[in-house]
């Protein structure tokens, strides 16, 4: 089953079509009138460079349309943007219902692993509301793991459907998370796609400077975000590669692996990679927000008859 995206390239599924309606958002979230304006065409608007806004923004997207009763994120750790983040999930949709007879299967029997999910655990809110799903998040950072329980804890209609591990090794992406005869239907990851913190702190001048037309003054990240969450050595091309490499010890245990890939520069050695690791079947899936372009990653150690008969017995 394929979602068509809508002319500013959201896919179809996506809720978040058009303008927001920032008068219902703030009935709902009555604290973010502190950051609405008119603008000078007449328009009821907020300052998107300020993180505060988004994140109160953010707050009143998710208890608006996903009814979440508690949202929030330590100060420095990233603040996503709902509306892509929303697409990653329901293209994974799409590539599930393509695998089980063009109907995407839903409910708690399916279970996804997201890599990295952060303080904010989006993913996991988001694919829980919208299909039902349950996700194992897994995170390094202690601050940000507090941070996604206290979501969880505060939602307790998340009890049981999303759980947090622990990675203890900084060096792993699977290992010590998917357990000895766990099966997963798919990862999925965000990777921080910075190669330093320079690079990462450039990025996030660009993005203000893009938003705003003007340079900060302030040498900061504007959008925050933690170190793990932004750079890596190696930027998100490093990151991937040894995802594929250590994919091929859980080759049996996973559906699909993915990954967004934000440089289209990286797809090519990703897919030799993928090629010379023996993956049997590998595709890259197109995204759009806008003006914005992103993409993400497949890979399957399974054959066609292990694929069908994997969809046969968990999905149906």
């Amino acid at each position: 089953m394929k979602g068509k995206g809508n002319q500013a390239g959201l896919h179809a599924r996506n809720i978040h079509q058009g303008r927001y309606d920032l008068d219902a958002l703030a009935n709902t979230l009555p604290e973010l009138n502190t950051f609405l304006f008119t603008n000078e065409y007449g328009n009821l608007t907020l300052d998107f460079s300020d993180p505060t806004a988004v994140k109160a923004l953010n707050r009143a997207l998710l208890l608006h349309f996903y009814h979440l009763q508690f949202w929030d994120i330590p100060e420095g750790f990233l603040c996503p943007p709902i509306p892509g983040r929303a697409d990653y999930i329901h293209y994974l949709a799409d590539l599930l219902g393509d695998s089980h007879s063009g109907k995407i299967p839903a409910g708690l029997k399916i279970k996804v692993l997201d890599v990295g999910t952060g303080a904010n655990l989006i993913y996991p809110i988001l694919g829980n509301a919208c299909y039902g799903w349950s996700f194992v998040g897994s995170e390094l950072n202690p601050l940000a793991i507090a941070s996604a329980e206290h979501i969880i804890s505060k939602n307790p209609h998340f009890s049981g459907n999303i759980e947090i591990r622990a990675q203890t090794n900084p060096e792993n992406i699977f290992s010590g998370i998917i357990q000895p005869n766990e099966f997963f239907d798919m990862t999925m990851c965000n990777p921080p796609f910075h190669e330093s913190a320079l690079a990462a702190l450039e990025g996030s001048q660009r993005k203000v400077k893009n938003l705003t037309g003007k340079s900060s003054p302030k040498p900061e990240l504007n959008f925050g975000g933690q170190a793990a969450e932004l750079w890596t050595d190696g930027g998100e091309l490093q990151f991937i590669r040894k995802m594929i490499q250590e994919s091929l010890n859980f080759k049996s245990q996973v559906f699909w692996f993915t990954s967004l890939v934000s440089k289209s520069e990286n797809l090519k050695p990703l897919q030799t990679q993928l090629e010379k690791s023996g993956a049997v079947a590998q595709k890259i899936i197109e995204m759009a927000q806008g003006n914005k372009k992103s993409r993400f990653i497949v890979w399957s150690f399974l054959n066609e008859k292990q694929r069908k008969t994997w969809s046969e017995h968990r999905w149906s």
